[in-house]
């Protein structure tokens, strides 16, 4: 124990003579080799031989590649220094080659703050084209083909004027609720098994539901007369509503939309088959007849 003792002290006094004649940055430079090494053998803990990511090699390359193959020798690396200085060649023909590399062809791209008001003008005003949008930009000055600000609403995803400007049939009503109404028959039993037919008028606005009545025999007589109970009491209401959504079922009399039309309210047909035009008045009827109320009068 004591010859190994001894062994321990001369090996180190030896290193301690090595470090005299190196300048205060290479001693700086050794401890930094070696506690990056130490971190990279924690992070490994356990590999049978260490890996160097591309952060190390580009590390140790920069920090040893001045030192002199000698001093290299005598530090303690995990590998050779050859494989240091190869490293650190890499690193400069990745670099020159970077640097090398042809500049992207083509137009350079449009600043940001013109991007940007382009964008805000198709936003703020979707009746306008890309061509409109160009003029109104040299109006202000700006001096961009009208290619340029195609291409950046494309980029943007913003969708041509045509296409922006019209308007969906759920948008339509959505906007004209005040003015709409709409109407239908559905089907209901009595507790005896009467089956009765009911007329139900549902205003867009206030989702309120108006039933005109209900019958065995929905005769051209009977919704004849129910108009004029709805035409009559809207004009008690004060209803501001000038449209009827209807379908195109055949209790409805040519007189129906007649007696309507001489109160103001013009009737609109839905499309054969197409049950969303009246989508509000379908949906409730659903609602209706899926719960339980509904089943016995």
């Amino acid at each position: 124990m004591l010859l190994r003792l001894a062994y321990l002290g001369v090996t180190n006094a030896f290193a301690l003579l090595r470090l005299l004649p190196m300048s205060d940055r290479d001693k700086d430079v050794k401890i930094l080799a070696l506690r990056h090494q130490i971190a990279i053998l924690e992070r490994q803990l356990g590999d049978a031989r260490p890996r160097f990511s591309p952060g190390d090699r580009a590390f140790l390359a920069a920090l040893l590649h001045r030192l002199p193959v000698a001093t290299l020798r005598r530090l303690r690396l995990l590998v050779r220094p050859e494989t240091v200085l190869r490293w650190h060649r890499d690193l400069l023909a990745r670099r020159h080659a970077v640097r090398s590399r042809p500049k992207r062809p083509g137009r350079p791209r449009t600043i940001r703050s013109i991007r940007l008001l382009v964008l805000r003008l198709a936003r703020e005003n979707s009746a306008w084209g890309y061509r409109r949008i160009h003029g109104e930009l040299l109006v202000l000055g700006i001096k961009i083909a009208a290619s340029t600000v195609w291409q950046i609403l494309e980029d943007a995803g913003i969708d041509p004027a045509p296409e922006r400007t019209s308007t969906t049939w759920s948008t339509f009503l959505r906007s004209q609720a005040d003015a709409l109404m709409a109407c239908d028959f559905f089907e209901t039993s009595t507790l005896s098994g009467t089956r009765l037919y009911v007329l139900a008028v549902i205003e867009h606005a206030s989702r309120r539901i108006r039933i005109l009545g209900a019958t065995a025999h929905p005769t051209a007589a009977w919704v004849t007369q129910a108009a004029r109970n709805l035409a009559m009491d809207l004009d008690d209401a004060g209803s501001t509503a000038r449209f009827l959504i209807r379908d195109r079922d055949g209790k409805f009399p040519a007189l129906f939309d007649t007696v309507l039309a001489d109160a103001g309210i013009q009737v609109v047909l839905s499309g054969v088959r197409i049950p969303r035009m009246n989508a509000i008045m379908e949906r409730w009827i659903r609602i209706l007849c899926r719960s339980k109320s509904h089943r016995r009068w």
